[in-house]
């Protein structure tokens, strides 16, 4: 039996804490539900995650499909509906430009998510930022400071994650570029992994001995090629901690989804899969 946690969210600074016992867990991510959502797909990425009970769950973003202050209700209720059956999972959900586009629809986000834009939480020896780039390609610089704060004041955790929606950091990591100012704050502080949204694509970078990743979609329209072998794929992923080590478990979803092909981190890179 799954040992009881404790949950405490702190208003100021909107930092959720747990206390439990042991150094392993298992967290699932799931990527991007809309940007022209498939029907039935997130449901079926649910229904895989919950066969994998993880002990919580982290979207990367664009839960509804947004775009209209006058809807924006109705579809955080009718999303709220499909995740009744899951409502036993500790739910994090990041803040993705089809979430988020005014003030009347950030007002919505923190009223069904019960997050604010931005907030932070520990999960035993683990600590994880969310970060709010809904509505701008680059890191914003209040967002920058906040992580800046709170990496400083959880410090001593020893395994951190950063998420955000968009990869604001992908031309620089790509272009081998260690000096931007997210990449300086992840070296300053010991985050490992770095990952975001948005392109619905697995694409796997290291740099500077920091891991970013573009986790695939979870619902959202594949893309480009639509090949599985340049990262097209419907998925979700089943993090595992254990002391300070992280394991990635990419799962391509059942049937008629995907094929249900499982690989590991290691697999992947800046182009889908390492080896083709």
């Amino acid at each position: 039996m799954r040992t009881l946690c404790t949950f405490i969210l702190i208003a100021v600074g909107a930092v959720a804490a747990y206390t439990s016992s042991g150094d392993e867990f298992h967290f699932g991510i799931l990527g991007d539900r809309t940007g022209g959502a498939v029907p039935g797909v997130y449901e079926e990425a649910w229904r895989e995650t919950d066969g994998d009970h993880p002990d919580f769950v982290v979207s990367v973003g664009d839960t509804i499909q947004g775009g209209n202050d006058l809807t924006v209700d109705a579809e955080w209720q009718q999303i709220m509906r499909t995740l009744t059956p899951y409502r036993r999972y500790r739910l994090f959900l990041t803040p993705g430009n089809h979430d988020v586009w005014s003030v009347v629809s950030a007002q919505a986000f923190e009223k069904y998510s019960k997050r604010p834009l931005h907030y932070s939480f520990d999960y035993r020896q683990a600590h994880f930022t969310v970060l709010d780039n809904s509505r701008s390609d680059s890191m914003p610089a209040e967002e920058l400071a906040y992580l800046a704060k709170d990496l400083e004041l959880h410090a001593k955790q020893p395994v951190k994650f950063i998420f955000s929606h968009r990869p604001s950091w992908i031309l620089q990591v790509v272009l081998g570029n260690p000096a931007f100012q997210l990449n300086r704050l992840t070296k300053r502080y010991g985050v490992k992994y770095v990952i975001a949204g948005h392109l619905h694509e697995m694409l796997h970078f290291e740099l500077d001995g920091v891991t970013y990743l573009s986790i695939a979609s979870s619902g959202g329209h594949l893309r480009s090629t639509k090949r599985y072998e340049d990262g097209w794929l419907f998925e979700h992923t089943l993090v595992t901690v254990r002391g300070n080590s992280v394991d990635f478990e990419i799962k391509e979803l059942n049937p008629p989804f995907g094929r249900s092909r499982q690989t590991k981190l290691a697999e992947w890179g800046p182009a889908g899969l390492a080896k083709k």
